[in-house]
């Protein structure tokens, strides 16, 4: 559509163009005609006066009439020009000025039609111009009408990308990282489009629909490419969000119009991205309406239906909210398989970041194992943007090589924002800083179940003053309580380590969200996780959703007044208990404590390494290494 926006637009402007200069040509024309310059010299124009002195002095040679203009022809071939009345006759008119019939006789007067060129010319110009420019007008105004009537009957149009097999761009399993099982179930729809026969053969129904699900990012639409290349078929690409207008049955008509050319171009791909703009629960609207969302769905519905098992078009869907479809589009004959695609593992990270290292010089010294560590998480969309990010900062830095360290920040950057060194603080809020993020350090490191530290800064990033960086060994799927208790306590480590040094008056604004992600924590252990000793094993509360706005906005209480306040007592019981426990740890580590602030206050930032060496000095082995053992 904006292809034939642009198209219409420069041919309008080339239209103005050519209008312009027809219409001054035509002009230049006239003015020459006019002027006489075409045709020659212009005779001089003469009155009856110096004509009748001529005639009667001998000078006039000939007369020619030629229906108000009469040539005169002088004896010396001087040529001018008289006008007259039509109806008049020339030698009546010089016989009332006194011309004589002998004089008369020595001038030969001759009557000529208007004819030639010229002539002709004279007599359409004057028409001519306005007539062409009103045709031109005319001309332009049709074409825009036929214009805005085509663009009337596509509207109900699907506005479909295509991808052919025959495109420079295809996209392959080779090119998508990661994501073993999925590629597993995927590669039977490719077989299929590559040799339906044999299913057929054997008796086999080959799924109508594929559902991807998924967190953004995590390479839906890039695995559905992926089939379409594989299978070197057409793809036909559309964005759920793209079937719905203001207009009713807009959609519906854009649904069967994509499905008639998937179907022509068979074997074939409709890839529908995002369908939950589409695919909602029906009966979800404000007052269970039928809108024109629904129309959509239920169009979506009946083409599934229609399919020849046979046909050889596949429709593969992708979405991030599952939770909010309709349970039509999830039955046996529509989305048969469902096909999940979660964050990478570590071993998936490392390849996700081979493979978009591929056109990035990066240095002999980076370990793409090491940034696959400090990623856990991550996307393939963050990943890709992480190594573009040190690419940048690497150009900021005057180098042509990628190195590790611009590997690193860059993993910080995308988590935490930008360096902010400019900010201008205090030396009092510098000192708060730094013991704030020893006592987050402090506690993460001496605690068990804690995830180790990877960097321990005071120089504000994003939103935050400083920070502390700590991420696991390997990736984690399930979590203990007594990982949450321990992440407890390190999340209240900074506000305690203000409380101790400062005093509780003196306690800054900066563990506001520290406080609130420890609420947070506690609440769900208690309310989600049954990990409340004298609540039990159950959960408390139902989310209720309304599917039109996508998002959560009502909890539902199945439990009495007086269980909200035992629900109230845990919490604060565990956030309690964990303060206890990071006050016992500090106040046992204060001298550690003291030697990270400084070290703290003179480089702002450690690094792992120059972390452990800190406690080390104190301890002579690392809680975590000990904890493994």
């Amino acid at each position: 559509m904006a292809d034939k926006e642009r198209k219409d637009e420069e041919g309008l402007k080339q239209f103005i163009k050519n209008f312009l200069l027809v219409f001054f040509g035509l002009l230049v024309v006239a003015a020459i005609i006019s002027s006489g310059r075409f045709f020659g010299d212009k005779p001089e124009e003469v009155g009856i006066t110096k004509v009748v002195q001529e005639v009667q002095a001998g000078e006039v040679k000939q007369l020619i009439v030629r229906g108000s203009t009469v040539d005169v022809v002088l004896k010396d071939d001087k040529l001018q020009k008289m006008r007259k009345e039509p109806d008049d006759s020339v030698v009546e008119l010089l016989k009332n000025y006194g011309v004589t019939a002998e004089q008369l006789a020595l001038t030969d007067v001759r009557v000529e039609g208007q004819k030639g060129f010229r002539y002709v010319i004279s007599l359409i110009l004057p028409f001519a111009i306005p007539l062409i420019i009103i045709l031109l007008v005319m001309w332009y105004m049709a074409r825009q009408m036929q214009g805005a009537s085509n663009r009337a009957f596509m509207f109900g149009q699907s506005a479909a990308r295509v991808m052919k097999d025959d495109t420079k761009q295809r996209t392959t399993f080779a090119e998508v990282a990661g994501l073993r099982e999925a590629k597993q179930e995927l590669e039977e729809v490719v077989e299929f489009l590559k040799q339906p026969k044999k299913f057929a053969d054997a008796g086999a129904r080959i799924p109508k629909g594929v559902l991807l699900l998924g967190p953004p990012g995590t390479g839906k639409t890039l695995l559905a490419r992926a089939v379409a290349g594989e299978a070197e078929v057409p793809f036909f690409h559309m964005s759920g969000s793209e079937f719905v207008e203001m207009f009713v049955g807009v959609g519906a008509s854009r649904v069967r119009d994509l499905f008639t050319k998937a179907k022509k171009a068979a074997p074939a791909i409709v890839f529908i991205d995002e369908i939950d703009a589409v695919g909602r629960r029906r009966g979800s609207g404000l007052g269970g309406s039928h809108d024109e969302r629904e129309q959509t769905l239920n169009q979506i519905l009946v083409e599934m239906d229609g399919f020849d098992p046979n046909i050889g078009v596949i429709v593969i869907a992708a979405t991030n909210r599952p939770d909010v479809l309709d349970p039509a589009l999830l039955r046996p004959g529509r989305f048969d398989r469902r096909v999940t695609i979660d964050y990478p593992d570590i071993k998936e990270r490392e390849e996700i970041l081979k493979i978009h290292a591929k056109n990035k010089h990066l240095g002999k010294e980076v370990s793409l194992r090491k940034a696959a560590e400090r990623t856990p998480g991550f996307t393939g969309a963050d990943l890709a943007n992480l190594l573009n990010e040190a690419a940048i900062l690497a150009v900021r830095r005057g180098k042509k090589t990628i190195e590790e360290i611009d590997v690193f920040e860059s993993v910080e950057k995308v988590l935490l924002g930008p360096e902010r060194k400019s900010r201008v603080i205090s030396e009092k809020e510098r000192a708060i800083t730094a013991y704030h993020e020893a006592g987050h350090a402090l506690c993460a490191h001496f605690l068990p179940n804690a995830d180790p530290v990877r960097k321990v800064s005071i120089i504000a990033r994003g939103r935050a003053g400083g920070y502390t960086l700590k991420m696991p060994t390997e990736d984690k799927h399930y979590h203990s309580r007594a990982e949450f208790l321990d992440d407890l306590v390190v999340a209240l480590g900074g506000y305690v380590a203000e409380e101790t040094i400062f005093g509780k008056d003196a306690v800054s604004t900066g563990p506001s969200n520290d406080l609130r992600q420890a609420t947070q924590l506690a609440r769900t252990m208690v309310t989600q996780y049954g990990m409340s000793e004298a609540l039990g094993p159950r959960t408390f509360g139902e989310q209720d959703e309304l599917i039109f706005l996508g998002k959560e906005i009502h909890e539902q209480r199945d439990y009495s007044e007086k269980t909200a306040e035992h629900i109230d007592v845990e919490i604060t019981k565990l956030i309690k208990e964990a303060k206890q426990r990071a006050e016992k740890l500090l106040k046992d580590k204060r001298d550690v404590m003291e030697r990270v602030v400084r070290a703290l206050l003179e480089k702002e930032t450690l690094e792992q390494e120059e972390f452990r060496v800190l406690i080390d000095g104190e301890a002579g082995f690392a809680p975590h290494e000990l904890a493994a053992a």
